[in-house]
């Protein structure tokens, strides 16, 4: 990682200039309270309940506390998944529309899309990577991967549900803290943890090596301390499913819609087809951190953090090519389905096509895809220098500086294209949400066959040469005077500087290669010997559909690239590059106050933005600007400039109404910037089956505001007895300026199986405008001991969203609940937790909409103590072995549907 000088240096300088010395400190003054609180190490469940209420009740903001059961051991093995059973947070195990995966990835608030949700680590942003490709080139959005954030880092994660103008502008609806440890906090002079296990899945049936090591010293007298954490975690990924990529209407002139007119209009699936997924993840990294404290009135601290993410996958669909049956080829205007078709809510549900045997060339009724992702990989990293300083008894300057990269790669795309079911007919029956019926006649799934008799090569495609850089660098001054009585106890004050770009330079379209001798038509170049799909392919999704299916391996695939064109000049995909560069400049004024039974703060937070945004356009030859080396057609780069400026006032009160009955009221306005691929504008093409067809694809807005909302929150909390709580909280956001999405349409020049010369091809691309939207709910949360060594725990959340131009709101789920048990004692440990989101609306997806149906997962832990320094620990997720399920505008266009599967950890973890 490159550390940059321009706001490093100059933070780093300026907190020097304090006293001579160099001073640095949290990103914000709460992060490091938050960190200060952990002189005494928390064991076991009732000790990280007890202090996450105690730190929940002091705080004059809306937060919610997760605390560590031991150092190293968290609630669950994944932090998304703790953050799960906290009222108002709903997660998500996909970044966008490529459909879930076994590990939760991204965390979202009430009622709103993963980016309007703030993930800070100790205080600051973090930059991050996506491995998988169409997070990385599609829907880039500014949420952090949790993928790359293991459990065993983290001491406790602080949920602000209400904002303040002390704390980084960034999280609309919330921010999400995760706090680490200092060295200087624990017990010991010189102390060693970690866990030993594995991992074991049951859909691909793999076991996997788990590490973690964490070791701390600190010097006698407590002034200076080092903490070095590393860790090795893989394992194995299976993901059975059914996709149906789309819908598309019957045309009037197509041989359906001339022989029955009253299907003109009538909406079918694109394509279905049966999709296996696998890979192997393994990740590894660490973290150094270094304090410092040679008085009690100065400190410092510094941290590095990596963490890798090797991601190989290898994806396979087979499927029916319903686009390509209805509207046809060159040459035809597509096939008419047999008597007996089913139309429900103007889709047609249910037909059956008839074979053609002989015709000449053959009628592929369906597609294959084999995409072998060898080199899959993301990554994140961080430095930041941190400390303050208590100049006297009245007077406090902190500050930080420091910088943070993140990538996600996709270095190779091995594909081959197949056409498959030649002549051989075809049907589909939907069944609502989840899996559908459907075959290819008499076609044989289990072997290739002869080839173009069987199945021919349809086309080579896929992006190659993908690196996303994610960057920021950050500084920040913060203040904080004290006054001797009267209501106003202190004043806080700030200024912060952050630079932050994100960038895809290059992006490689490869097709096949002509220009080589070899021919990768001809059958005698092309891949030999075949796998089938395991033998219980989706067995727990239901439906009736092709699940023995022959492909080629990836070593295979690898070879068969050789026939690839994959240079980087004349393969060039401009309209999927896109730099984006993004300065902000912030200062603060915040006054606390405290009386006899209550405290409360108002501030205000000044926030400037300019944004500097490269894309690649398509342009005439003759134009002076003209690059003319790409396949592509001409294109030259634009530079789009916006600077805005906002001003965000927030207040808080918080107000014992008795010892045990909490009022907590909040209003504020808060900022998000638009998701980097809503900015950035790279365009993301899907060709249509027919030559005449229209594509689908989805492009960016580089004019697009700040997202901007206007927050009420209102909460009760009785804390009546020991480890208990009850809660009742509303809320309210009118938000300006939300990003919706509209349909244009564009022409762009394609190279595809039916225009292999290139031509200009209509496209509906989906893009975002700013528009305006509003969510409220309410949320209700109990937690409490139940005799000496048995809890529960169960909240509720309610949240209703609606947008100005009557679209679905990104991300709302309706409902949303958690239930759980917990026991232990001296020596055992248990707990069970039951999980529920109702569905939500996900996007658009190949111009149909995409929601995810409700969903629901048990997840359980059980621990036993050997020793004082010795435990083992069995944590068991996805126990109901949920099924994933996405569908369009109704319930009658399902969209696909995946099951993951149950993991399981064991581990034997060790402190001395």
């Amino acid at each position: 990682m490159k550390v940059r000088k321009t706001i490093l240096s100059v933070s780093i300088v300026a907190a020097l200039g304090f006293a001579g010395q160099a001073v640095a400190q949290d990103a914000s003054t709460a992060s490091q309270d938050a960190k200060d609180l952990d002189t005494i190490v928390v064991k076991g469940i009732r000790g990280a309940i007890e202090q996450s209420l105690d730190t929940k009740r002091d705080d004059v903001t809306r937060v919610e506390v997760i605390t560590s059961e031991d150092i190293g051991k968290m609630p669950d093995k994944n932090v998304a998944d703790s953050l799960a059973r906290v009222p108002g947070v709903n997660i998500s195990a996909a970044s966008a529309n490529e459909g879930a995966f076994d590990e939760n990835d991204r965390v979202s608030m009430r009622g709103t899309s993963p980016s309007f949700t703030q993930t800070l680590i100790d205080g600051h942003n973090i930059a991050s990577g996506d491995w998988f490709v169409l997070n990385q080139t599609g829907t880039v959005g500014r949420s952090v991967s949790y993928s790359l954030l293991p459990s065993e880092l983290v001491d406790k994660v602080v949920v602000r549900k209400s904002s303040e103008a002390k704390l980084v502008e960034g999280g609309a609806v919330g921010t999400v803290d995760i706090v680490t440890r200092n060295p200087l906090n624990f017990e010991k002079g010189f102390s060693i943890f970690g866990s030993v296990g594995g991992v074991y899945a049951d859909q691909p049936g793999k076991t996997d090596p788990q590490i973690s090591v964490l070791g701390n010293w600190k010097n006698e007298d407590g002034t200076f301390g080092i903490t070095v954490q590393a860790f090795s975690e893989e394992r194995h990924l299976r993901r059975d499913g059914q996709e149906i990529l789309g819908y598309e209407q019957i045309g009037a002139n197509t041989a359906a819609g001339l022989a029955h007119p009253d299907l003109v209009g009538v909406f079918f699936p694109t394509m279905i087809g049966s999709a296996l997924f696998e890979q192997e993840r393994k990740r590894t990294g660490g973290m150094f951190t270094a304090q410092w404290k040679p008085a009690d009135n100065f400190e410092l601290e510094a941290n590095y953090f990596r963490s890798d993410m090797k991601a190989d996958n290898y994806n396979r669909n087979y499927l029916i090519w319903g686009a390509r049956i209805i509207n046809g080829t060159a040459g035809n205007n597509g096939q008419v389905p047999l008597p007996g078709y089913v139309v429900r809510n103007n889709t047609l549900v249910s037909a059956d096509f008839a074979p053609t045997p002989g015709a000449n060339p053959s009628n592929a009724f369906g597609i294959y895809d084999q995409i072998s992702r060898p080199g899959s990989k993301s990554s994140t990293e961080f430095f930041s220098l941190s400390g303050k300083w208590d100049v006297s008894d009245k007077l406090r300057f902190s500050a930080q500086a420091g910088t943070s990269e993140g990538h996600g790669e996709t270095p190779t795309q091995d594909v081959a294209e197949w056409d498959v079911g030649l002549n051989s007919g075809g049907h589909w029956r939907l069944n609502g949400v989840g899996a559908a019926d459907w075959g290819l006649g008499n076609a044989n799934t289990g072997a290739p066959g002869i080839p173009n008799t069987d199945y021919r090569l349809d086309w080579i495609f896929g992006f190659n040469d993908i690196d996303v850089e994610d960057k920021e660098d950050w500084g920040q001054i913060d203040g904080t005077y004290f006054f001797d009585g009267g209501l106003v106890t202190s004043i806080d004050f700030g200024v912060r500087q952050a630079r932050h770009e994100r960038n895809l330079d290059q992006v490689t379209a490869q097709g096949p290669n002509f220009a080589l001798p070899e021919d990768p038509f001809n059958p005698a170049t092309w891949p030999q010997g075949y796998t089938n799909y395991p033998g219980d392919f989706a067995s727990g999704i239901g439906g009736n559909f092709p699940r023995n299916i022959w492909y080629f391996s990836p070593e295979s695939l690898a070879r068969f690239a050789r026939l690839a064109n994959r240079d980087p000049v004349s393969r060039f995909y401009f309209l999927g590059a896109y730099g984006l560069e993004e300065k902000s400049t912030a200062a603060y004024g915040q006054l606390n106050f405290q009386g006899e039974r209550w405290t409360a703060n108002i501030g205000l937070r000044y926030v400037e933005t300019q944004e500097d945004v490269t894309n690649y356009v398509s342009t005439s030859a003759t134009d002076p600007a003209a690059i003319t080396t790409s396949a592509f057609g001409a294109y030259k780069t634009v530079l789009t400039k916006n600077t805005y400026k906002d001003w965000l006032p927030s207040a808080n009160l918080k107000l014992d109404i008795t010892d045990d009955v909490v009022l907590r009221l909040a209003a504020s306005r808060t900022l998000t910037r638009p998701d980097f691929s809503a900015i950035a504008g790279a365009v993301s093409l899907s060709p249509p089956a027919a030559v005449n067809g229209v594509g689908t694809g989805t492009g960016g807005n580089p004019n697009l505001a700040p997202i901007l909302s206007t927050n009420l929150d209102a909460t009760v909390e009785w804390y009546y007895g020991e480890r208990a709580l009850f809660s009742l909280g509303v809320f309210s956001m009118n938000i300006d300026n939300y990003v919706s999405l509209a349909n244009v349409r564009r022409q762009y020049l394609t190279i595809d199986a039916q225009r292999p010369n290139g031509a200009m091809v209509d496209y509906d691309l989906t893009i975002p405008v700013n528009s305006g939207a509003k969510v409220n709910g309410f949320e209700i949360a109990w937690e409490g001991p139940i005799g000496d060594y048995f809890g529960a725990f169960a909240n509720y959340t309610y949240a209703e969203g609606d947008t100005d131009d009557g679209t679905p709101m990104l991300g709302t789920s309706e409902n949303t609940y958690n239930v759980g048990l917990w026991f232990e004692n001296d020596r055992f440990n248990a707990r069970v937790n039951y999980t529920y989101r109702s569905e939500f609306y996900s996007g658009l997806d190949r111009a149909s909409s995409f929601y995810q149906d409700d969903i629901d997962s048990v997840s359980a832990s059980f621990g036993y103590k050997i020793n004082d320094h010795m435990a083992l620990s069995l944590d068991a997720m996805n126990l109901n072995n949920p099924k994933t399920k996405y569908y369009a505008e109704n319930k009658d266009r399902p969209r696909s549907i995946y099951e993951n599967g149950r993991q399981y950890y064991l581990n034997f973890r060790f402190n001395y």
